[in-house]
């Protein structure tokens, strides 16, 4: 049986992706590859585009 071991700075990483404002691509761009994914039949990449799209038009969804 193997024990999981941490690097010292594998919290500290991911701390510091959590406090990062990640900026997201502008409305045209996400929804340009809205309608390449529904074309291409990516269920998933759709889902992902439609929510990103969203969070990008209005930041105050999803906060509470």
């Amino acid at each position: 049986m193997s024990n999981l071991v941490r690097r010292p700075t594998e919290h500290a990483a991911i701390r510091a992706a959590c406090r990062s404002a990640r900026p997201l691509p502008p409305v045209p761009a996400l929804m340009a590859a809205l309608l390449d994914a529904n074309a291409r039949g990516d269920r998933e990449g759709v889902i992902l585009c439609a929510h990103r799209a969203v969070r990008t038009a209005a930041p105050e969804v999803g906060v509470s």
